[in-house]
């Protein structure tokens, strides 16, 4: 009964998703909301990837973040049985030697400029990523774009300059925000990391269910 609801809105696209291995990396405002939706939509085979602790700070955009101190994938796995949690920082190295492969869909939550342009390059063709999702207060303006056209988004702006860089210009889908900055500090809204979340979990069922349907 627990997914009676997703079964009903779904129906046989619902086991289309459902039993996909999906890799999360970052846990954080974003990451963490984004784990709530698809644990809450009945995907079985999440890994997450984190290596902080939470901080009080934390505090006003983050799932399980009451457990100040406390390693962040060790409470989200206690909070959301059956995933798999590592504690590591995510690098450019570990991105380089790690096995993408078995997983279908890579969600970049993380928020490492160099650990984010490394995963860019190595996982683009499954890869959902998450852009700037601080210092912004209307979550109407969250958009599915390819990287190469986002606007008002300065991180986006930087990967991208990176990329180049790099000979990198290959598609990449992310999650952004057309809204500009509304402060220069490190100011957040959950109303606008947790939707980056939810769009991010939603993109990545509809991607689920069309690579089904066209292997079928």
């Amino acid at each position: 009964m627990r997914y009676k609801r997703c079964e009903m809105l779904f129906g046989e696209e619902f086991e289309a998703y459902r039993h996909a291995k999906i890799l999360l990396l970052g846990v954080g405002g974003v990451g963490s909301f984004c784990l709530d939706c698809l644990h809450r939509s009945g995907v079985t085979d999440i890994t997450i990837i984190d290596f902080d602790r939470y901080d009080e700070t934390n505090q006003n955009r983050q799932i399980g973040s009451d457990a100040v101190g406390e390693v962040k994938v060790a409470v989200l796995a206690e909070r959301y049985p059956g995933i798999t949690a590592v504690e590591l920082k995510i690098t450019p190295e570990w991105v380089e030697s790690f096995d993408f492969e078995p997983y279908d869909l890579v969600l970049d939550a993380i928020d490492d400029f160099r650990a984010k342009v490394a995963v860019i390059k190595k996982c683009h063709k499954k890869l959902i990523s998450s852009m700037g999702s601080a210092k912004k207060t209307d979550p109407t303006k969250i958009e599915v774009r390819s990287l190469w056209k986002t606007e008002g988004d300065k991180f986006a702006r930087k990967i991208r300059e990176q990329l180049k860089k790099e000979r990198f210009s290959k598609p990449v889908t992310v999650i952004c925000s057309t809204e500009h900055a509304k402060c220069t500090e490190k100011g957040s809204f959950c109303a606008v990391t947790g939707a980056f979340g939810l769009a991010m979990c939603s993109l990545a069922i509809r991607t689920l269910i069309k690579n089904h349907k066209e292997r079928s």
